[in-house]
């Protein structure tokens, strides 16, 4: 088997070759990719541009009733995903000063108290959809209804919950109270699996593991921020490798004939893992943007960038693949690198093949911009500058095919490149506060007070995680240390042997693609 044709011919030889060094029948150990820095540094006119026009998407589609922002543009829905990207925009738009104190604090208070007096599904968790004007359950026909929960979306919340928790400590009050009033019973089993819910035909409430490599670790990674176990869904096994133009990239090797569930390769999963916990272990509390204690991840990703650098090279089709909105029929897509044993498959939810609405993704483009600093990178900022309408914020995408930009607009989208823009100036964005009371920046956290406390009857109602003890401090003043609840004896002895710290041993990255 042979990754480059004969017809590409002698130039595009050499280039492949200059981009892997390949010694016999061995393959590469590195990619081009992981030696590219991450941007960083004060955003230029032209960014700070960008994230300006980002930002309209959400003074054209904040409701003034909930604070809820749209998901679509003047579409009155929304998911937990597409909230906590809203998070991310303003968290964004204020370190950007684009936003002043006032105006966050206004935005954050009217959120919190909707987040925190959200009716959940079957008194649990949130539902999959909200109406942004009432506040109420919708079914993704926006009409009333419960249609169960996403623990990947509600993963994404978790992250930004403590993003904010950790930056603006005024907060923690307000955000420990809507996670308090979650039921985890039905989300993260004592395996560290990640449970979704749906209602059947027959209004019967099922519950299904959820998530598949790169979205499933990232989404683990929110419920770690907040002390659960998540050993299952934060490991990449079991996965496999597709080889895509000289790169061995990762995908779930779950067949997706057996679980209904697709295992879609897109840039989204591992740049927001890497702009948001700069590809580091949840509770990695070093900001340093060239370390990675997330070393998997940050290979993971640097090949399924490389697998688009090398699409563009070789064939001249700029690619940077997400899942996107579309502005026609069948409206959403997963606009693939790898996907059901597929390269560059783009398919709907249901598995329809469309490649007529292959797209580059302007938060894929982006977010690889802000990650990798690289040509490439480059000729993807400038393609996609300017993609924008006054007042509205940045298309969703730009056809493969040339048919121009998806004229739609949505906050995930907007919201991801405000969080590329900000990463640029501050990198990872995920950082933590001091947990030293003696210090100026601790604030006491009721969640983790609430955890330990033997008397606290919905801690195991609610299937709220086992924490470590407080370290005791001997000035009574100060802390004077906090009671433990007694954990299970062997929770997971059920469960299939899983060891969350062992090193995961990282496959070749390039196949001998000039073999013939």
């Amino acid at each position: 088997m042979r990754c480059l044709p004969r017809h590409l011919g002698l130039a595009t030889a050499l280039l492949i070759s200059l981009l892997f060094t390949l010694s016999g029948a061995q393959a590469a150990t590195t990619l081009p990719a992981s030696d590219y820095p991450v941007r960083q540094g004060e955003l230029s006119e032209r960014e700070m541009a960008m994230a300006k026009n980002a930002w309209q998407y959400f003074v054209a589609n904040t409701q003034p009733t909930t604070g809820l922002v749209n998901a679509v543009n003047k579409y009155p829905s929304t998911t937990m995903w597409d909230s906590a990207s809203y998070l991310a925009a303003m968290t964004a738009a204020r370190e950007l000063g684009i936003i002043d104190k006032a105006e966050f604090d206004r935005r954050m208070l009217q959120i919190m108290a909707t987040l925190n007096k959200l009716s959940l599904f079957q008194n649990q968790v949130p539902n999959k959809a909200y109406n942004t004007i009432t506040g109420q359950k919708v079914n993704y026909l926006n009409k009333p209804g419960e249609i169960g929960f996403s623990a990947i979306d509600i993963g994404r919340m978790m992250v930004w919950l403590k993003i904010i928790k950790e930056r603006y400590p005024e907060y923690s009050n307000s955000i420990d109270n809507v996670v308090l009033g979650w039921d985890f019973t039905h989300v993260v089993d004592d395996c560290g699996t990640l449970t979704g819910a749906y209602v059947d035909g027959q209004k019967n409430v099922q519950y299904v593991q959820e998530g598949r490599l790169g979205y499933e670790e990232y989404a683990a990674a929110g419920y770690q921020l907040w002390g659960f176990s998540t050993c299952q869904a934060s490991r990449p096994e079991p996965y496999a490798l597709a080889e895509i133009y000289c790169v061995l990239v990762p995908f779930d090797s779950r067949d997706p004939r057996l679980t209904q569930q697709h295992n879609y390769v897109v840039t989204e999963s591992y740049l927001l893992h890497g702009l948001e916990l700069g590809w580091d272990n949840a509770d990695d509390r070093d900001d340093d943007v060239k370390d990675f204690s997330h070393p998997w991840m940050k290979n993971f990703a640097d090949r399924v960038y490389q697998a688009q650098e090398n699409r563009y090279t070789i064939t001249g089709i700029l690619s940077a693949r997400s899942e996107h909105q579309l502005d026609k029929a069948p409206y959403f897509v997963y606009d693939t690198v790898y996907s059901d044993g597929f390269n560059w498959n783009t398919i709907t939810d249901k598995g329809q093949y469309v490649p007529n609405v292959a797209a580059v993704s302007l938060k894929a483009a982006l977010g690889m911009w802000a990650l990798w600093e690289s040509p490439y990178t480059d000729r993807l900022f400038d393609a996609i500058e300017n993609a924008d309408e006054q007042g509205k914020g940045y298309y969703e995408g730009l056809y493969e095919n040339g048919d121009g930009p998806i004229k739609e607009f949505t906050a995930n989208n907007n919201g991801i490149m405000l969080e590329a823009l900000l990463f640029k100036k501050q990198g990872k964005l995920l950082q933590f506060n001091s947990n030293d009371p003696r210090k100026k920046g601790f604030a006491p956290s009721m969640w983790e007070k609430r955890l330990v406390d033997t008397f606290e009857e919905n801690n195991g109602r609610r299937n709220r995680p086992f924490l470590e003890p407080t370290p005791g401090i001997k000035n009574w003043c100060e802390q004077t240390g906090t009671a433990l609840r007694t954990a299970p004896a062997c929770a997971a002895c059920k469960c299939t042997r899983c060891d969350s710290n062992a090193p995961v041993k990282l496959p070749p990255v390039a196949a001998t693609c000039l073999k013939q």
